[in-house]
């Protein structure tokens, strides 16, 4: 029998004294009560993490409290101090789990994290284009005004990885900043700005759509694999992806060759106690169609959108549940122990690295960004990050 962390166990009843309904799940075991961070309460990942909890009441007796966070470190700040079990995290949780751009600072540093499940549905994560630009591919977004985000690393990343498909940088455009992620599509509105990063059915696209500018999103030809690989180069957690919903145009009946990667990503702490892990990746799977329709983005859970060698390792419970299903193979435990490898080398140059960092905020940024692109070379890993 696994047993229960001590976090959960002054919340978590004996097992004997659990429902019915409880006690009869099948190799399912979970606690009374959960707790997970998501995005905002008008998210679709706060709608997900409802109607799988929802779900977890029903089957198992479990109540999941979910704590909505207005930005990534309120979301991990909680995981962080173990007040939460999960967190339905968006892709800051690979940059926590690499110590790099927000959690590059003295209070953060890379995060022992493992990925328990993700959610991949029919939309992208693309540049919105204005449509009267002309832009087809993201080689024609050169000399185009493009939006740069302050304060938000994951858009920023995800138009710079767009522009090296298409074998631009930021030099090779108009950067134009904005305060916030709305306030840029105002700005393609009003003629100010040509392009910003967003998922493809925002409502802010829509409402481009709707404009006289309209909308437009760049193609990524599959197979154009030196366009992949600088892309990959950049962010390596993007995947190809035929993207079916979206603003303007697109559809099932007429999809675009994009990219994207899985929202929410949900994380736990390495040390969540593995009869939760696997009570909870297990329950997801067996009882998928219970919440697949309950939530927009939701059928993204189905095990056929699960990427088994993607960039966060797994817990290990979750590994084990895959190996029992027969899903696991030679090849994903390789990639798994090179994850859990890479992530061991960024613990310890991290606490080596903090006994003489640096005071200043900017430096110690610095500092920390070249002793950890060192370690990582040293140990054959690529620091990705620079």
């Amino acid at each position: 029998m696994r047993q229960l962390s001590r976090s959960l166990a002054l919340s978590v009843l004996p097992l004997s004294l659990l429902s019915t309904a409880v006690a009869q799940a099948d190799e399912v075991e979970l606690p009374r009560t959960m707790a997970w961070t998501a995005y905002g309460t008008n998210s679709s990942g706060y709608a997900q993490a409802v109607a799988i909890g929802n779900m977890l009441q029903e089957h198992y007796g479990t109540s999941v409290r979910v704590l909505p966070g207005d930005n990534d470190v309120s979301r991990m700040t909680p995981l962080k101090q173990d007040r939460v079990d999960l967190c339905a995290c968006g892709i800051a949780s690979y940059y926590g789990a690499e110590g790099v751009l927000m959690f590059a600072d003295r209070d953060w540093g890379p995060q022992p994290i493992r990925l328990l499940t993700t959610s991949t549905a029919s939309f992208g994560l693309s540049l919105a284009v204005a449509g009267d630009v002309d832009v087809e591919t993201p080689a024609d977004l050169a000399g185009k005004r493009i939006a740069y985000i302050r304060g938000d690393d994951a858009l920023n990343k995800g138009t710079e990885a767009y522009l090296a498909f298409g074998g631009l940088t930021w030099d090779d455009v108009e950067r134009v900043d904005y305060p916030g992620y709305a306030r840029s599509f105002d700005g393609i509105i009003a003629g100010d700005v040509d392009a910003s990063f967003t998922t493809t059915v925002t409502p802010p696209a829509q409402q481009l759509a709707s404009s006289p500018r309209g909308i437009s999103w760049p193609v990524l030809d599959p197979d154009d694999t030196e366009g992949w690989e600088r892309l990959l180069a950049v962010a390596p957690y993007f995947q190809p992806h035929e993207v079916t919903s979206g603003a303007g145009d697109v559809s099932e009946d007429n999809p675009v060759p994009s990219a994207s990667y899985p929202y929410p990503i949900v994380v736990a702490n390495q040390d969540l106690d593995d009869e939760v892990a696997y009570g909870l990746i297990k329950a997801l799977q067996d009882n998928y169609d219970d919440y697949k329709d309950a939530a927009p983005g939701a059928v993204g859970y189905a095990l056929e959108y699960q990427d088994l060698t993607w960039v966060l390792p797994f817990h290990d419970a979750v590994v084990e549940y895959y190996k029992e299903i027969g899903e696991w193979t030679d090849e994903m435990q390789a990639h798994q122990d090179a994850l859990i490898e890479r992530q061991e080398v960024l613990l310890e140059a991290w606490d080596a690295f903090l006994d003489d960092a640096p005071d200043d905020e900017e430096a110690f940024q610095d500092a920390w960004m070249e002793a950890r692109a060192e370690a990582l070379t040293e140990a054959g890993h690529d620091p990705i990050f620079q």
